[in-house]
């Protein structure tokens, strides 16, 4: 497998689990058919515009390239459809989304760095591309975005792209240490969940912190 098929396949992957992580928040709102289609698409999608906008690859490929929104649309009606047998939707969406964040961040970089951007801000748009998506799920869902509380979600991403950056620096770049570094966004992401490590917040008079941030 070259490396333009594999940055397809890590890229439609994305697409996919970003999709069914927005349609999973949406059938827990109770959205209908064509809502959680509509979330699931905008939430696989939006980064990749965003990405493509930004590296001036006109029309960005989710209109340009019939098998992204394809993907995000069938991944988001296989959610619909399947929803009874997902336990605990909550759990099921933060784990898509880690699993999201991380192919979107390594795609995204690669893409980047392709397309002739430095390293600094290839790293930049590849945490963009991959808290995009969720940014733009939780706020058409009315929720606070995850990359807003206090959770590690911006940091993990960034992590992921500085690693593929110095591993194409390096000349170390391969479909395997690059799935690592998909991995590595994963594994900070889901362990900063389960051990509840956050951001700094603000501290308010007599030593109290705020509730958000």
């Amino acid at each position: 497998m070259d490396s333009s098929s594999a940055l397809l396949i890590g890229d439609l992957t994305g697409v996919a689990v970003f999709a069914a992580s927005g349609g999973s928040a949406a059938v827990g709102k109770r959205l209908d058919l064509f809502g959680v289609v509509f979330v699931g698409f905008v939430a696989a999608l939006g980064g990749g515009i965003l990405r493509d906008l930004v590296i001036n690859q006109v029309p960005p490929l989710a209109f340009a390239d019939w098998r992204y929104p394809a993907t995000a649309i069938v991944a988001s009606l296989a959610v619909f459809w399947l929803h009874p047998h997902l336990d605990r939707l909550r759990r099921t969406v933060l784990g898509l989304d880690a699993a999201g964040l991380g192919l979107f961040t390594v795609t995204s970089t690669l893409k980047a760095l392709d397309a002739g951007v430095p390293a600094v801000g290839s790293c930049l748009l590849g945490m963009l591309t991959g808290i995009g998506g969720g940014l733009v799920r939780d706020l058409l869902l009315n929720e606070i975005p995850v990359v807003l509380r206090r959770e590690i979600y911006a940091v993990a991403s960034l992590l992921g792209a500085i690693a593929v950056a110095s591993l194409v620096r390096f000349g170390w770049g391969s479909v395997l240490t690059f799935t690592g570094a998909a991995l590595l966004v994963f594994v900070v992401r889901i362990t900063a969940l389960y051990r509840h490590w956050s951001a700094p917040r603000p501290r308010l008079g007599g030593g109290a912190t705020t509730d958000s941030g």
